[in-house]
């Protein structure tokens, strides 16, 4: 059975919490609640490094660790999560909640260990972004599918055929589980750390963080068509400068950006005249 481990970090400003979000990503923790002047942040007992920590951790804070097993760990979720609404535009809700008929598109997802829950402001960033996008009949990559819920989202919207993609088995096994209580029929998923080959795609959903989008940026590029639409996050703006070099540098050229708290997100237009 596999073990996860949740680090409690506290007292927390909101800003020092959002920093350390961004670099715990870089240690492998991929999920977080963020409470008044505390963090929650989870990862697999194999991934989590203490003195690495302990190195990120505020001197004004303190860290403590539970063990988490795979049997408790959906009832743990359950009892906290809350739906997430985006504007009028989409709804991330669990099955136990009544349908929210306010919003275009409704989506249904079972609260696991895989981050993309729409509770994190880069999540709903995401999903914000998505709504001025054209997906009718546009093929997609969601890199880093995590729950799946911009791969759903881009169903909803039209997209007619999603490649999701995610190195970690619990996202994949969840991700498919979303996917099949939304009823979606064109999202195909795939276990992988890497993009790999691909046909080129209209549209690149990437919500990871700062360090994999660097590392993937020219495979991110390769995979995109002509005239192509990448849209990114997980980073914060103090890094917004990096992310825009690294991407000008493979011939990804800045259309939109948005922010939410400390987060960013950005599209980015595939401009093959370098």
């Amino acid at each position: 059975m596999n073990q996860y481990v949740c680090i409690t970090i506290e007292p927390l400003q909101n800003e020092e919490a959002e920093i350390l979000m961004a670099s715990l990503a870089d240690l492998s923790f991929y999920a977080f609640e963020q409470n008044e002047n505390q963090l929650k942040a989870y990862c697999k007992m194999q991934d989590f490094d203490k003195f690495r920590l302990e190195e990120l951790i505020p001197n004004s804070a303190v860290f403590t660790k539970e063990i988490i097993e795979d049997k408790n760990w959906n009832a743990q979720w359950e009892s906290d999560f809350q739906p997430v609404i985006v504007n009028d535009f989409v709804a991330i809700r669990a099955h136990f909640h009544e349908p929210i008929s306010s919003v275009k598109f409704d989506i249904v997802i079972t609260p696991k260990m895989s981050f993309g829950t729409g509770h994190h402001a880069t999540t709903f960033l995401m999903m914000a972004q998505m709504e001025e996008l054209d997906f009718k009949n546009k093929t997609v990559l969601d890199f880093g599918t995590g729950t799946g819920v911009l791969a759903i989202l881009a169903e909803k919207l039209g997209a007619s055929d999603i490649l999701a993609i995610d190195y970690d088995e619990w996202s994949i096994h969840n991700s498919i589980e979303n996917i099949e209580a939304n009823h979606c029929k064109n999202i195909r998923v795939e276990q992988s750390d890497a993009i790999g080959k691909i046909e080129p795609v209209d549209l690149i959903l990437a919500n990871i963080n700062l360090n994999v989008l660097s590392a993937a940026a020219q495979q991110l590029s390769d995979s995109l068509k002509e005239n192509g639409q990448l849209l990114i996050s997980g980073f914060l703006t103090s890094d917004e400068s990096i992310i825009c070099q690294r991407f000008a540098d493979v011939g990804m050229k800045k259309s939109r950006i948005m922010q939410k708290e400390n987060w960013v997100c950005i599209l980015f237009q595939k401009n093959n005249k370098r």
